[in-house]
């Protein structure tokens, strides 16, 4: 349901309608919780969205998130599932294979379009009876005290809640306005990303290479495709940018080199530049950070959105405790057990991704002669293997509600 209005009283307010924010809002509503979106983009963008070739690596458990919205079924016919996972470093037989029989049956992941994910979860949205949605919305002045938070746009429009939120992204406007410090290290890294046709079928295998100036992904999608993330210094991924279509693809058919044959480049190549985000704090007086504005990684293990969603379920299991209790939804007490929940699974990922990056981006002899050899004793190590491919799952540690098993079969999301 799409409406504006001058003054608006709600349980919840969510700063931000895009893959974390939507999917907040929906798991809130589903508990019989409001919620009023405030969303920067106009609704037609997320309609008609502008195709910036980005595709999302959703693990295991984040399907179950998407199973319990309710929005699987729309997204499964264009999910790619990823059956192996292949690690190597360039120029050197050694690797390490996770192969998800491993482990069971179902697959580590899938890969997703994120214009797919977004309309599903804003058609999910809309649909609930308990969201108010309000696009364009610029936000002028974010106040809280210990009873309610209050968020003043710049059109007039006013919405007070119990707890507010922010869930706009990794460059996050709104914890800057909070006070709230971030660490931002920029990488002088770039990736490239597009969608290629392979000549050979790629059989459900994600590719990791990693290469001096950083990782080449290679994520299996449907129909012979594949989801290029290649990482180079930005000074190179400037240069490479600027190649015509038919050159830029025989500089990445060279990085490939030759797997799976020959390709086809599928529409433009998109550069994004890479920083590392984490804030100081996840909370504030009837605050909390959700998403990329909390953890923003780098996307060496494709981990990002999914610590979002991760954040979606725990925050979904906290409100719905608290309003089962009668209690104050943005009390400190539920803030700081979201901090606590949220913070050591997000810090361990952002400090492993941070490690593997610095680690196999570079190409210094001691340290690569080090690494390869623990790749092929990781390779060996089976008990270990098998926690990290759980871990790449989303199926380790203490997890939520909607993260431990899927919804009963015919019941695919609680009724709005």
């Amino acid at each position: 349901m799409v409406r504006r209005m001058k003054e608006h009283s709600t349980d919840t307010i969510i700063i931000g309608g895009g893959l974390v924010g939507a999917a907040m809002a929906v798991a809130l509503a589903q508990r019989g919780v409001s919620a009023h979106v405030l969303e920067r983009g106009e609704r037609q963008t997320v309609y008609q969205p502008r195709q910036d070739g980005r595709v999302s690596a959703i693990s295991h458990a984040s399907v179950r998130v998407f199973r319990h919205l309710g929005v699987w079924e729309r997204l499964a016919p264009e999910a790619e599932p990823i059956l192996d996972i292949r690690v190597a470093d360039q120029g050197s037989r050694a690797h390490v294979h996770f192969d998800h029989r491993a482990v069971g049956d179902a697959p580590f992941g899938y890969m997703i379009p994120n214009p797919l994910i977004r309309q599903a979860l804003q058609e999910a949205m809309e649909a609930q009876a308990r969201v108010q949605v309000q696009y364009g919305a610029q936000v002028e002045q974010l106040d809280a005290n210990p009873y309610r938070a209050r968020v003043t746009l710049t059109d007039g429009t006013a919405s007070e809640a119990a707890l507010l939120m922010v869930a706009d992204g990794r460059h996050s406007a709104m914890r800057d306005k909070l006070g709230i410090p971030a660490r931002i290290l920029d990488y002088g890294q770039t990736a490239m990303v597009c969608v290629i046709r392979h000549e050979q079928p790629h059989r459900g295998v994600a590719v990791e290479l990693f290469q001096p100036a950083g990782p080449l992904a290679i994520l299996p999608m449907t129909d012979s495709r594949s989801c290029i993330v290649w990482t180079e210094s930005t000074a190179q991924a400037d240069a490479i940018m600027q190649l015509p279509p038919e050159a830029f693809t025989a500089q990445l058919a060279d990085a490939l080199g030759g797997y799976l044959g020959g390709i086809t480049l599928l529409g433009a190549p998109h550069a994004y530049p890479l920083h590392l985000v984490k804030a100081k704090r996840y909370i504030a007086e009837r605050t909390a950070l959700i998403g990329d504005a909390a953890h923003g990684i780098h996307p060496i293990a494709g981990q990002g959105v999914n610590l979002g969603y991760r954040d979606v379920a725990v925050m979904a299991d906290l409100i719905e405790d608290a309003r089962a209790l009668g209690q104050d939804l943005g009390s400190f007490t539920l803030l700081e057990h979201y901090q606590r929940w949220r913070r050591f699974d997000a810090s361990a990922m952002t400090a492993t991704t941070d490690l593997l990056n610095r680690l196999f981006s570079n190409n210094l002899p001691p340290i690569r002669l080090a690494r390869r050899a623990g790749l092929a004793a990781f390779d060996r190590l089976t008990p270990v293997k098998h926690w990290f491919m759980k871990s790449a799952m989303g199926l380790q540690g203490d997890l939520p509600r909607m993260l431990q098993a899927d919804p009963p079969a015919g019941i695919p999301s609680r009724a709005a």
